[in-house]
């Protein structure tokens, strides 16, 4: 199966407030740095390329307002 390594933002804080992805075959993978032996989020390819595309376009920035 075809497994890219772990990989996190170059913005990501240097304590571990971040998260990390990977690809494995078809599915991207997605955990908390602080937990890497914790629960992982699994999206397909399609999922995860409309997240990133929300993300770029910021559709979720509203998340990040207020505290």
């Amino acid at each position: 199966m075809n497994e890219t390594p772990w990989v996190k933002a170059t913005a990501s804080n240097s304590d571990g407030t971040c998260v990390e992805q990977r690809r494995v075959g078809d599915v991207i993978e997605v955990r908390d740095t602080k937990d890497r032996g914790g629960p992982v989020l699994r999206f397909t390819r399609a999922e995860f390329a409309a997240w990133l595309d929300g993300a770029r376009g910021g559709e979720f920035d509203h998340l990040l307002d207020g505290g």
